[in-house]
Formats: structure tokens, C-alpha cells, sequence
């Protein structure tokens, strides 16, 4: 027989499991949160450990390039400028540095030689402040801080490597390297610290330009808007197709160079309102094997141009990534290169197709210009290079600077005494250096740091 008693009992026990299967499924659900959150929090810090070492690499490239430029500086002025930059990036490095979780005795030597070009590019500034000139042991220290730079730089791209294909997490292996463990991390950092016992002893007094799209462009601010019809003819032109094929995007693009915008399958094209001129084409292509040579692309890139009645431009640089070839031209008036009116065009090297085209350097600054005759002569200007450079050719060039200004310089094509070929910009009412550009040429590509 069942009684009010049993029913209550029973009632009671089904309350305290449901309770019991809620609190479950609530400490369930709380331990899943806390789980989530904590594995994104050790994914964040092993991205920031692995961002930390990129930094470093990347900091210790930027030091041996500019400890390479230093080597073919002559005057005190671009001294100061390339000191600026060392210090800043040895700022960098050693920010970097304290990232990484590893005590600094482990690291002793790297943090000793991080504050080393520190202070000497601190020193150096401060002699080019007085119009003091590097001396020979200055060139001969810059050279072995160099090598060293370049031999840390190759060092940590290759540990970045390793611990990207290792199956422990970085924090792990760094743990082993705390704990005395023995380990590629162990190896790697070693070698790091050997790479500095050469380090020079260092006796001192104590312890071309993203601004050129910054500003507005004389050549689109007079010229008479066109209609959206227009500009979709013009950009059927530069994309190869008819004009039906190109729609209108669904925003036009506004800032300094207002534009309408195009799109078809696989291709974007923009126009600018005033004047009608083509900013860049994009068009998306899987490039396959590679059948043309860059030369043979810079020739493509080069017709492409001349179809489109784009005359003196004279090409650069370029570079081949991923089966393209992205040329760079820039403007010629009078025999001077002008390197602030930029144009690239972009080849893909299967089939030769145009597949790139930005125009915005050329269209900010392009500008018919009244070009004086240089004060100096190339020869006063070439005789102030370094003793380390030999040159072998010359010209006239308008380079862009950091504040925005064009500056007429004699542009020396030279080479080094350890084999590089340098750039030195000298300026031609001043005889100042300007800047300093090393050319690299690889296998594909020519381009300057």
C-alpha cells in the first residue's frame, strides 16, 4: 500500500537528483568555461613568446642593415640619421628580449650586446652632433657589429622555425631550459651567445618613403570630375574587358583621392572623380608554373604601359613572389629619375597576364617640374663618398623624404670594398647625404634596403 509518506519520499528524492544533475551540469559548464578561457590564455602567451622572437629577428635584420649603411656614410648628418635608427632598433631588440621567458643569465652576452650598439650608436650621434666624421677603427667596429647582427638575425629566424614545428609549447621548453635540461632550445641559444665573443670592445664617450600617399594631390585637384560611365570605360581598358562586364562597387572610395570603384569576376579597379585616372587593378589568378623570366615580365610590364600611352616612365626594382612579378617604374624628366612618381605593375609569370596595377604614388605626386641646375658639380659631390665605395655610375634623381619633400640629388650607383652594390644619394645644393640604399639582386628580384 502506498502511503502520503512514500510519496513525499519519493518526491523528495527526485528534487535531490534533479539538484544534484543541475549542479553537475553547472559545475560542468563552469569547468568548460574555465577550461576555454585558460587554453586561450596560454595560446595568447605562446603567441606572444613567438612574437617576441620574431620581433627580435626582425630588430637584429633593421641593426645589420643600418650598421651596413653606416659603413658607406661619410657625412655627419646621415651619421646622426642612421645612429637615430640603430639606437631605436637596439631599443627594440632588448624590449623584445625581456619578453621571452628565460632568465637573463641565460642570455647574458645577447643583452650585453644589445646595450653595446646602444650606447655606441648613442656615441656616434653625439660626434656627428659635433661634426666629427667616422674614423677608420669607427668602419672597422661598424663591420664586426655587423657580422654579428647578420649571425643573430640568421640564428633566431632559425629557432623561430623549430619551435613553430615542435610539439611542445614554448613555455614548456623554456621550463627544460630553466630546469637544466638539455634541448634544440638549448643548442640554439648557445650558439646565439657564442655568436658575440667577438664582439669588439667598444670605447666611447659614455655608457624611399611611406609619407609619399600622405598628402594631396596637385595633379587631381584642378582636373574636371567625370561621370561614373566614364570611369567605367576607363577601367574596362586597364582590366581587359568590356565595359558592360564591370559593375559598380557598392562604395565609392572618399580621403585624398576620391574614386569610383569597379568589380567583375575576380577583378577590382578604381578610377579617380577628378580627371579619370586608373589608381590600381587587381585582378585574383592562381599563377601556375613559372614559364617566362622577370626579364621577360619587366618587357611585359613595360608594353603594358606603352599600350596605354603611359610614356618616360624607366623601370627600377621588382620582385618575384609566389609567380609574380610586381615591376616598379618611375617617372623620367629631363634624364632625372624621379622616384617619388611611382607606377608598379604586377605580371603573373605563367602566362604574362597583367594581374596588378597601382598608380597612387604617381598620381599623388606627379607634377611637370621646374628642375635647377645643381649647385655643386658631380664631381665635388662624389669626392666626399666613403673611402669603402668605388663608384660606377651616376645621375640625377628627386628623392622623397621623410618630411614630405622632394630633394634633387646625385644618385651614385657604387660598390663596396666586401662586394655589395650601394646607392648614395648626395644632395646637390648641400652636399649632404640624403640617403643610403644597399641593392640586393637575387635570383628574381632587385630590390634595396
Amino acid at each position: 500500500m502506498i502511503t502520503l509518506k512514500t510519496i513525499i519520499s519519493r518526491r523528495t528524492l527526485v528534487r535531490i537528483i534533479s539538484f544534484s544533475v543541475a549542479i553537475i551540469a553547472v559545475l560542468a559548464a563552469a569547468d568548460i568555461v574555465y577550461m576555454c578561457r585558460l587554453s586561450r590564455a596560454e595560446s595568447s602567451i605562446e603567441y606572444g613568446y613567438q612574437e617576441a622572437v620574431e620581433e627580435l629577428a626582425q630588430s637584429a635584420d633593421k641593426i645589420s642593415a643600418t650598421l651596413t649603411k653606416g659603413l658607406y656614410a661619410s657625412s655627419p648628418q646621415m651619421m646622426q640619421k642612421l645612429s637615430s635608427e640603430l639606437l631605436s632598433e637596439a631599443t627594440n631588440a632588448k624590449n623584445a628580449l625581456t619578453k621571452l621567458p628565460v632568465a637573463t643569465s641565460n642570455l647574458e652576452k645577447t643583452e650585453k650586446f644589445l646595450s653595446q650598439i646602444g650606447n655606441y650608436a648613442y656615441s656616434l650621434s653625439a660626434s656627428a652632433a659635433d661634426g666629427s666624421t667616422p674614423s677608420y677603427e669607427d668602419y672597422e667596429i661598424m663591420s664586426t657589429l655587423c657580422d654579428n647582427a647578420s649571425a643573430f638575425s640568421d640564428e633566431l629566424w632559425s629557432l623561430k622555425s623549430k619551435l613553430l614545428s615542435n610539439d611542445k609549447s614554448i613555455s614548456e621548453l623554456f621550463s627544460e631550459l630553466e630546469d637544466g635540461g638539455e634541448s634544440f632550445l638549448t643548442d640554439s641559444l648557445s650558439t646565439v651567445e657564442e655568436g658575440f665573443e667577438n664582439t669588439p670592445k667598444l670605447i666611447y664617450d659614455g655608457p624611399f618613403s611611406d609619407h609619399i600617399l600622405e598628402k594631396s594631390s596637385l595633379m587631381l585637384e584642378n582636373a574636371e570630375e567625370i561621370s561614373e560611365d566614364e570611369a567605367r570605360e576607363i577601367a574596362a581598358k586597364y582590366c581587359g574587358l568590356e565595359s558592360y562586364q564591370l559593375k559598380t562597387a557598392e562604395y565609392t572610395e572618399e580621403g585624398t583621392m576620391p574614386s569610383y570603384r569597379f568589380t567583375a569576376d575576380g577583378v577590382s579597379c578604381s578610377v579617380t572623380k577628378n580627371g579619370g585616372y586608373v589608381c590600381y587593378m587587381l585582378r585574383r589568378q592562381a599563377v601556375r608554373t613559372a614559364n617566362l623570366t622577370s626579364e621577360e615580365a619587366v618587357e611585359s610590364a613595360k608594353t603594358y604601359l606603352e599600350n596605354l600611352g603611359i610614356e618616360d616612365m624607366r623601370e627600377t626594382y621588382y620582385e618575384t613572389y609566389n609567380g609574380v612579378c610586381t615591376v616598379n617604374f618611375a617617372y623620367e624628366q629631363d634624364g632625372v629619375t624621379c622616384y617619388t612618381d611611382l607606377i608598379k605593375v604586377a605580371v603573373a609569370l605563367d602566362d604574362g597576364e597583367i594581374t596588378g596595377y597601382d598608380a597612387r604614388g604617381f598620381l599623388m605626386n606627379h607634377i611637370e617640374r621646374e628642375i635647377s641646375e645643381p649647385t655643386l658639380s658631380e664631381t665635388e659631390c662624389q669626392g666626399d663618398l666613403s673611402p669603402m665605395l668605388s663608384v660606377t655610375s651616376s645621375g640625377l634623381a628627386i628623392i622623397p623624404t621623410d618630411s614630405v619633400e622632394e630633394k634633387l640629388c646625385y644618385e651614385y650607383k657604387c660598390q663596396s670594398t666586401d662586394g655589395r652594390t650601394v646607392l648614395v644619394y648626395v644632395n646637390t645644393e648641400t652636399g649632404e647625404e640624403e640617403d643610403i640604399l644597399i641593392l640586393l639582386e637575387t635570383e628574381g628580384s632587385v630590390l634595396t634596403v
